[in-house]
């Protein structure tokens, strides 16, 4: 069986997380979203994990396309603790036997020639959780962590620095062009109200941004387009002003904050996943060009306007770390030149294919 390429990652996860994963000795969790972004990392992790600790495991991951996760990712398919269920998360069938966690980091994804559509996107988030927490109930499911995003929090007021977890922006509820806010709200409702009346636990975990292997450079994100650029050492241009700021969490901190949250988090009690280390979308690129020999050119096509609120998207993670002992382990410095370094080697000269195509939690309008 091929090693995992990001070996050095998961001894790092293992190391922070080692005694909670006597929690899965001899149980099955079930993942939606396993083949996507996050849940690269969380099966590498937890096959890592099962591997070292021998905690005799079981892992069933439901896909749309498993066939095409087995190019992408043989050693995690081939893996003999994982399973492969085939389904649309809407509707797929309910697997037999029992099921004792389960993580829900599916994500709605229109596809290449499908017009964009609020009601759809609302439907599938909603059909999705529903149909997931039916089968929570049906395999009496003890613990569910939620992947939740910062999105829920709406329009963030220009002198709020940090987000907090209690803070609420109503947006109206009229609003179109909200819809995956309004979504991804319900979705955390609708799993509190589950699990408070069928009693099992539901942690939820609201996601920032975040850089690492495994990120689908295909999508319009400010950093892919970066990553990207600076992959092929053409000059990186800034479609904005540059000034928008972010915070990005190297995905073995995530993926550490995420068992971490599952096992020890308090149920029904959000908490927020992300780097409190603010970074402005120009600087960021820069920083990416520098990982070039020679460094790359950045420019930026929009202007700064004084007088408009500056575009503010990092988290406040006091709650983690008071009531789990979470931290950022990793500095950004690191995350970069990690990130850049995987992708040299895996990217460069591969079809775009064979990377994950089920997105990330970073805003789309960053750039």
């Amino acid at each position: 069986m091929k090693s995992s390429p990001i070996a050095d990652d998961l001894n790092h996860i293992l190391s922070h997380t080692a005694p909670l994963w006597e929690e899965l000795r001899d149980q099955r969790i079930f993942l939606t979203g396993g083949t996507g972004f996050f849940g690269c990392w969380l099966l590498e992790s937890f096959t890592w994990a099962n591997d070292q600790l021998q905690l005799n495991a079981k892992a069933m991951v439901l896909s749309r396309n498993p066939e095409a996760f087995a190019e992408r990712a043989p050693h995690l398919y081939h893996h003999p603790a994982v399973q492969f269920l085939k389904g649309d998360i809407k509707d797929f069938a309910f697997p037999d036997g029992p099921f004792s966690h389960l993580i829900h980091s599916a994500v709605y994804r229109q596809g290449d020639h499908e017009k964009p559509s609020g009601l759809s996107l609302i439907d599938e988030m909603i059909s999705g959780t529903k149909r997931v927490l039916e089968f929570c109930v049906r395999a009496k499911i003890k613990k569910m962590l939620l992947v939740s995003t910062g999105a829920v929090y709406g329009e963030i007021p220009a002198n709020m620095s940090v987000i907090p977890e209690d803070f609420s922006n109503a947006c109206d509820p009229a609003d179109s062009s909200r819809a995956y806010h309004h979504g991804k709200r319900m979705a955390e409702s609708l799993s509190v109200l589950y699990a408070k009346e069928n009693r099992f636990e539901v942690q939820i975990a609201r996601c920032f941004s975040f850089i690492g292997p495994y990120l689908q450079l295909e999508r319009s994100f400010a950093v892919t387009d970066f990553i990207r650029d600076a992959l092929y050492k053409r000059s990186i241009t800034i479609k904005s002003d540059g000034s928008a700021v972010r915070s990005y969490l190297y995905m073995a901190d995530l993926a550490i904050w995420l068992w971490a949250i599952l096992f020890r988090g308090v149920p029904c009690r959000p908490y927020n996943v992300g780097s409190e280390f603010p970074i402005t979308v120009r600087s960021m690129a820069e920083r990416i060009a520098q990982e070039s020999i020679p460094p790359l050119e950045v420019s930026a096509l929009g202007k700064w306007s004084d007088g408009v609120a500056q575009d503010y998207y990092v988290p406040d993670t006091s709650r983690a770390q008071a009531e789990i002992g979470l931290c950022q382990t990793i500095p950004l410095s690191d995350a970069i030149t990690k990130t850049m370094r995987w992708y040299r080697n895996h990217y460069i000269g591969q079809e775009r294919k064979h990377f994950c195509k089920d997105g990330c939690f970073s805003k789309a309008t960053d750039k």
